[in-house]
């Protein structure tokens, strides 16, 4: 009697343990992740780099691409065709996440689906545009980061005046078929009577519009340029660093590796910093949490980055407080 009980006490044991042991050979279920930039390209070296963060910090919180997630990336290069195209074969991936940057990228992916979870970075006025019901609570399946709020661009029109004292005439490049390309210019003319400069709306919708615009405006004396945050001043940069320089007009950029290429000066938030930290609301929501639950933040890094060599060129003396205040010095 003793030894049939003991064979099926063993029988049940491992009977028991067989599932656990199942468990602990089935490989680990691959996850999967879509990425899209409405902005960068193949060829942009800042895109790459952000992205490389944001992987950085995913692999660092346990998710390899080929291991235990599958990452799909789509870089449109600021053509609206493509970041229709890509919002829509992403979506149709059926991803467990995805990961938007720029504000062009957002609505194509949210008329692509409004049930795949999805974490932005780089997108100026995501509540104003319709992206989220609430910053503290976005309520739908989407969430993220902030590029900045409207009154940063502001500062630009007043860093214009503290670098190039003698301006009294500032263009605005912006997108107008945006939500941030109108506020970020309206904030600009507000601020403008005080700092006594005049503002005008350049659109960016193309580089001959853009090149045309800015040749008329340099005809008259003592103009500056202010370059404010969109997917489209990111495609057309090259272009606009070259045209401020060919017209002897200082300005102002929203990213500092316009400054890097040769621009005059910028401020605006680390791009990186927020790559990192939307690489947490990913692996958040990767772990069951959901984006109506998880509030939308605002950039807690600036930067601000003076090209020293474009400066002499200009014929301009940087103020030395000015100086001062740089996080980056190019010389």
């Amino acid at each position: 009697m003793s030894t049939r009980r003991d064979f099926i006490t063993l029988l049940g044991g491992a009977a028991a343990a067989w599932p656990l042991a199942a468990r602990a050979q089935q490989p680990e279920r691959m996850r999967r992740i879509g990425v899209i930039n409405g902005g960068g390209a193949a060829d942009d070296p800042d895109t790459l780099a952000n992205i490389a963060a944001f992987l950085q910090v995913l692999q660092q919180l346990g998710w390899t691409d080929g291991r235990n997630v599958r990452i799909d990336t789509r870089l449109a290069g600021g053509n609206a065709d493509n970041i229709r195209k890509y919002a829509v074969e992403l979506a149709a991936l059926e991803p467990d996440v995805i990961f938007a940057i720029g504000t062009a990228a957002m609505g194509p992916l949210l008329q692509a689906t409004r049930t795949v979870p999805i974490v932005f970075a780089i997108v100026t006025d995501p509540l104003g545009a319709g992206f989220v019901d609430s910053l503290a609570r976005p309520g739908g399946n989407a969430t993220g980061f902030m590029q900045f709020e409207y009154s940063l661009s502001g500062k630009w029109l007043e860093l214009l005046k503290q670098i190039a004292p003698g301006v009294t005439r500032a263009a605005v490049l912006r997108d107008p078929a945006i939500t941030a390309g109108i506020g970020q210019f309206a904030i600009i003319q507000s601020v403008a009577p005080s700092v006594g400069v005049e503002v005008s709306p350049v659109n960016v919708r193309d580089a001959g519009e853009i090149e045309r615009a800015v040749a008329a405006f340099a005809r008259s004396p003592n103009g500056g340029l202010i370059v404010t945050a969109s997917a489209l001043a990111n495609v057309h940069r090259t272009l606009i660093v070259t045209l401020a320089a060919r017209h002897k007009l200082p300005a102002v950029y929203y990213r500092r590796y316009l400054v890097t290429s040769g621009g005059l000066i910028s401020y605006g938030p680390d791009f990186v910093d927020q790559h990192r930290r939307a690489a947490g609301y990913v692996d958040r929501i990767l772990k069951g949490e959901q984006p109506a639950d998880l509030p939308v933040q605002a950039p807690t890094k600036y930067e601000l980055a003076i090209n020293l060599k474009t400066a002499k060129a200009l014929g301009l003396d940087v103020p030395p407080s000015l100086l001062a205040r740089a996080d980056e010095v190019i010389e």
